[in-house]
C-alpha cells in the first residue's frame, strides 16, 4: 500500500492506493508542518483517523509532500517520525510541498514556475526535471506574502487599528470572536497561529468586491509577483501554475494581476492531491 500525503498548514489530504494506482481510502487530518508542531502532536494528528491507525503496518511507500519541509533538517525530523510509526514501509520521502504542486500542475518535462497560495505562499521554477528556488522561505512571520495567513494578519490589523469601514467592521465581529485575550491565546498559546491567521482570509473573499478588500488583494499580489516570481529572469516565457484556496479562489484577481506584469498564468488548482495519483501510478 502506498501513501500519498499533501500536507499544509491547516490540513493534510491522505490518499492509500494500491500497485496499480486504484485508490483504497482517503482522508484528511490537520496539517503537519514540522516546523511549528512537535512530535507529540504530530502523532495525535494521525492517530486521530482510524484508516491511516488501523492500516499503518500495511503501508511499503509514504510520499509526503508539506509545507515547513523545505529543508534539510525538517525532511530528517519528519522522516524519522514516519519511519517509526510506519514501521514496514520500506520507502519514506519527504519533500516540500511545491513538489505536489509541481507533479498536479505540470505536464511532463515542461517548463513552468509553479507556486502555492494558501495559509502559506511558495514559489519555484521547475526546469522539466528539477525544482529551483531562489528565496529560501523564513516562514510565516516575516514571508508568504499574499498567502491566507498573511491576509488575515492585515485584516486583524486593520480592524484594530480603526482602519476598517464601519459596515466592514460591524460583519467582521458577526463572524470572528475579536476578544483580545481570545486571539492572543491563539496566536501565542496555541499549535497553529499561522493556520488561524489564515481562517480570516475567507472573509477577504467573501467581500473582495468592496474598493477595502480589493486594495488589499491587489497589494498582496503585487508583493508576491515582485518578491517572488520576478525573481526568476524567464518569468514571462513560462506559465505560471498555482495550487492553493487563495489562488484558486481568487483566480480572477490573479488573472488581472498577471496581465498588468505581462505573465502567462497557467493552471490553478486548489488541491494538488488528484494530480499525484497519476503521478505515482506513472513513477512505481
Amino acid at each position: 500500500m502506498r501513501l500519498l500525503v499533501d500536507s499544509g498548514s491547516t490540513k493534510a489530504d491522505w490518499i492509500a492506493i494500491d500497485d496499480e494506482g486504484k485508490v483504497l481510502f482517503t482522508t484528511q487530518t490537520l496539517g503537519l508542518n514540522p516546523e511549528v508542531l512537535s512530535k507529540e502532536v504530530i502523532i495525535e494528528r494521525i492517530n486521530d483517523r482510524f484508516d491511516i491507525e488501523q492500516n499503518k503496518d500495511k503501508a511499503t511507500h509514504l510520499y509526503f509532500y508539506g509545507a515547513g519541509c523545505g529543508t534539510d533538517r525538517m525532511k530528517s525530523s519528519l522522516s524519522t517520525i514516519f519511519k517509526e510509526y510506519f514501521s514496514n514501509a520500506t520507502t519514506v520521502v519527504v519533500e516540500e510541498d511545491t513538489y505536489a504542486a509541481v507533479y498536479a500542475t505540470t505536464p511532463k518535462d515542461e517548463k513552468a514556475i509553479v507556486c502555492i497560495l494558501g495559509t502559506g505562499s511558495n514559489c519555484s521554477y521547475f526546469d522539466g526535471k528539477i525544482l529551483h528556488q531562489k528565496v529560501q522561505s523564513l516562514g510565516y512571520i516575516i514571508m508568504d506574502d499574499c498567502s491566507g495567513n498573511v491576509f488575515g494578519k492585515e485584516l486583524i490589523r486593520k480592524y484594530y487599528f480603526n482602519k476598517m469601514p464601519k459596515e466592514l467592521a460591524v460583519e467582521f465581529e458577526k463572524e470572528y470572536n475579536l476578544e483580545p485575550d481570545f486571539l492572543k491565546a491563539k496566536l501565542y498559546k496555541e499549535p497553529n497561529p499561522n493556520a488561524y491567521m489564515a481562517t480570516f482570509a475567507k472573509f477577504l473573499i467573501q467581500h473582495k468586491d468592496t474598493e477595502f478588500c480589493k486594495k488589499i488583494i491587489f497589494k498582496g499580489m503585487k508583493s508576491f509577483v515582485k518578491n517572488y516570481v520576478k525573481q526568476y529572469d524567464n518569468c514571462k516565457e513560462v506559465p505560471v501554475h498555482f495550487v492553493g484556496s487563495i489562488a484558486y479562489y481568487l483566480r480572477e484577481e490573479l488573472q488581472i494581476t498577471f496581465d498588468k506584469y505581462g505573465l502567462q498564468l497557467g493552471n490553478v488548482l486548489r488541491r494538488p492531491i488528484d494530480g499525484l495519483i497519476a503521478h505515482h501510478s506513472e513513477n512505481k
